[in-house]
Order: structure tokens, then sequence, then C-alpha cells
């Protein structure tokens, strides 16, 4: 948990509140392909590239607007731009927040299908995780970091 120091408008007492913080990582199929990374690579509108990517940074930060359950422990968090953006993830505790594809209102429902079923095969994986394999999650932006 991170702590930060914010002082009060009288400027002579200073209160120190906790901020959780969580990790947003994009989870990786065995087969090495990555859903989230690959729906919003496919975006080719760059202001609402913008807008998911300050909705993760909000999630990241413990803030949830518009964030929903859509079932079998899987989340929505609404994007109010464009066509009606969507990111789909999954909560790993509660300091990891498991990316698992974005999309957008007209492909809700099979995006939420598909979501569910990626959020399964990672809790699956997570629980009996094969000897010698990939790793499940990597961090988003970083394509050289693991993590088992």
């Amino acid at each position: 948990m991170r702590l930060r120091e914010v002082e009060s408008p009288c400027s002579m007492v200073s209160y120190v509140l906790p901020i959780p913080m969580a990790d947003a990582r994009v989870y990786q199929r065995k087969n090495g392909m990555r859903p989230f990374d690959e729906r919003f690579a496919a975006l080719h509108d760059d202001r609402a590239a913008a807008r998911i990517t300050t909705a993760l940074a909000k999630l990241e930060r413990g803030l949830r607007p518009d964030v929903r359950t859509v079932g079998e422990g899987v989340q929505e968090a609404k994007v109010d731009y464009g066509p009606g953006y969507r990111v789909y993830f999954g909560l790993d505790g509660t300091s990891l927040i498991v990316l698992l594809l974005c999309g957008d209102k007209r492909t809700q429902n099979s995006d939420i299908q598909l979501a569910q079923t990626l959020w399964a095969e990672y809790r699956q994986r997570k629980a009996l995780p094969p000897p010698g394999q990939g790793t499940l999650l990597k961090p988003q932006g970083d394509d050289d970091a693991t993590d088992t």
C-alpha cells in the first residue's frame, strides 16, 4: 500500500492517506496470444485508446467508476466515449488486475462470453501451473518482462 501526504487548506496539518494501488497485467494465453493487446492495437481511434488508457490508470489507483460485474468473476469497466468502449478484467486478490479483453457496445455479449472463458482459463492455469510453461501475465507495455 502506498502512502501519500496531503496538506490541509490551513497548511498546518498534514494527513497520511492510504491509497490502494493495484498492478494491471495483460493475460497471456497458453499459445502466447494476448487478446487485450490485440484488440487494443486494432483501435483506429487515438482518442479512444487514450480514454481506455486513462480508465486503466484509474483502475490501478483503486478507482472503480462505471464498473459492474458481468458474471463468473469478470468485471466490465465502461468507457463513455464513441461506441461505448468496454474493458473486461478480473481481480486476482486486491493488488492484481488481470486485463482480459477490450471491446465496445456492439460486441458486448460475445466479449463478455470470451472474457469469462479467458478468466476461467486464467484461474485454471494459475491453480495448476504446468511445469516449464510460459508466463500467464505480462506487465502492461513491457514485452520483455515475465511473471509466473
